[in-house]
């Protein structure tokens, strides 16, 4: 297939109203996370300005798993996009130290702060992210930062939930399409116990063992000396299998923890939200 025929398929693929949200916003920011929502907003963006109107901007502080670093960048680079790696300055914040509720408010704010600094800098119309419509229905404090700082979302305004996020990112070659959902490193930490620059790393090392160890969708939940393994509830039985058991109860002892233990019930997104704001898994 020509380059040409290539375009014109791409864009029989993007849905008008998406061609029409991108047109009307003319240049942008993507706050890009290196999850498939995100990384489907860049892709769009691109296939509908063209990279010169574009660029990417990650939030660069220890929330970010190490792992994320070198995806954010090959994708950029796959895409011909500028990316921004932002320093922010969240844990500095006693209101996001304290790890209240609404912690994801804090950080937003300080993210968008910075990303909307880079647009103006940039001379860039407007910054948008990957909120779908799935998560107007989840608990997302950070929706309200958003709001404030003018940030658009076009997958919201467009009516895509996940599904439709991940099959339009499969029909794009958005490498990224069925990767597992993963919010940032302090969703582990029980709201009001302190989040800060050591817990994130221990917890994002404990984690990576796991996924070194073959298990895809992985929460190591932080309770102090305790950390509790979700898994998705078929990869259970794997983790409690002797050998690979105490593999990783021996390896996560060596990132810090005295106790490790399994949660039976698997991975739930959100199970340290208050009860009446968890999501039920379908």
């Amino acid at each position: 297939m020509t380059p040409k025929a290539c375009k014109q398929s791409e864009a029989l693929r993007i849905p008008e109203e998406l061609k029409r949200l991108f047109l009307e916003l003319d240049s942008v920011v993507v706050a890009f996370s290196g999850g498939v929502d995100s990384a489907l907003v860049l892709r769009l963006a691109v296939a509908v300005l063209g990279p010169r109107r574009v660029v990417a901007a990650v939030a660069d502080s220890a929330s970010l798993p190490e792992r994320d670093r070198s995806l954010v960048q090959a994708y950029a680079d796959r895409l011909g996009v500028p990316l921004h790696m932002l320093a922010t300055r969240e844990l500095e914040d006693p209101r996001y130290a304290a790890n209240p509720v609404d912690r994801c408010f804090f950080c937003k704010d300080e993210l968008y702060s910075r990303f909307s600094a880079l647009a103006a800098e940039l001379g860039f119309a407007a910054v948008v992210d990957g909120t779908n419509a799935d998560d107007v229905k989840a608990h997302r404090p950070g929706m309200a930062a958003a709001k404030k700082a003018g940030v658009r979302s076009p997958l919201l305004d467009a009516g895509l939930d996940k599904t439709a996020v991940r099959a339009l990112a499969r029909a794009l070659d958005v490498p990224m399409w069925n990767k597992p959902a993963s919010a940032c490193l302090a969703s582990r930490i029980p709201y009001n116990t302190r989040v800060s620059a050591e817990v994130l790393r221990q917890i994002d090392r404990a984690e990576q063992i796991l996924l070194d160890n073959g298990f895809a969708t992985v929460r190591v939940r932080h309770h102090g000396e305790i950390a509790r393994i979700e898994v998705t509830p078929e990869m259970v039985p794997r983790l409690l299998h002797p050998d690979m058991r105490q593999r990783i109860s021996t390896a996560l002892k060596e990132v810090g923890y005295r106790y490790v233990t399994v949660d039976l019930d698997g991975y739930r997104s959100g199970s340290l939200n208050p009860p009446a704001q968890q999501e039920v898994r379908k």
